[in-house]
């Protein structure tokens, strides 16, 4: 995979700055505790989610997919599975609205998918706010300045999931992405985890217009 990975502009630098090792520390601690609190309170339902999948789909019960992280940097991102396998002749994500089975639709609706995501944040691949890792093939594809979204680590919600999720178009995504990077707080992560909680319950933005989940991002025309 060599070729496509960002060089870093410096250890947590945003917006010109470069954060501190404290602000770095206390950052990277509230990840974990936060994560690890969501993971206890959400055992219950994430278990039975889990039965669910398991009866009604089968195995695998877990999604496993390679996303870019800080510095694009690939990991294994964890959801639930929500789509039965690809048949003959189809593609993704072509025919992700016919591989959705309905409970796969419901776990998407309501964000349980996510939870699994949560133990990427214990282990260091996520943060809990963040852009959205998006898939590794896509690096090569960003401008210079969508690129700034590497700079940190992806994140379980962020600045785009509360303006628009995937309801809004690739240029407004990354852009909102972009911004965040650069104006990057923990005053700005409590506001957008606060925003996130009627987001998921309204569930707003689930899906782009006409499809069943979110285009591709096209190719960098040069």
């Amino acid at each position: 995979m060599a070729g496509w990975k960002v060089q870093s502009s410096g250890a947590g630098r945003t917006n010109g700055r470069i954060e501190g090792r404290t602000s770095r520390a206390v950052r990277r601690l509230l990840d974990v505790v936060i994560a690890l609190a969501a993971l206890a309170f959400a055992a219950p339902v994430l278990a039975a989610a889990a039965l669910a999948i398991r009866v009604k789909m089968g195995r695998p019960v877990l999604f496993r997919h390679a996303r870019a992280g800080r510095d694009g940097e690939p990991f294994e991102l964890l959801k639930l599975r929500t789509m039965r396998p690809l048949r003959a002749g189809e593609t993704a994500p072509d025919h992700d609205g016919a591989r959705i089975t309905p409970l796969g639709r419901f776990l998407r609706s309501t964000s349980i998918d996510e939870l699994p995501s949560l133990v990427n944040v214990v282990r260091g691949d996520m943060a809990v706010v963040g852009p959205r890792p998006l898939p590794v093939r896509y690096v090569e594809r960003y401008t210079d300045r969508q690129r700034r979204r590497l700079a940190v680590r992806p994140g379980i919600t962020g600045w785009a999931q509360i303006n628009g999720r995937n309801a809004i178009g690739w240029d407004a995504r990354l852009e909102l992405d972009a911004w965040y990077v650069d104006h990057r707080s923990l005053a700005l992560d409590v506001r957008i985890l606060a925003r996130t909680v009627p987001v998921v319950v309204r569930r707003s933005g689930i899906s782009g217009a006409g499809h069943a989940t979110m285009t591709q991002l096209p190719a960098r025309r040069e």
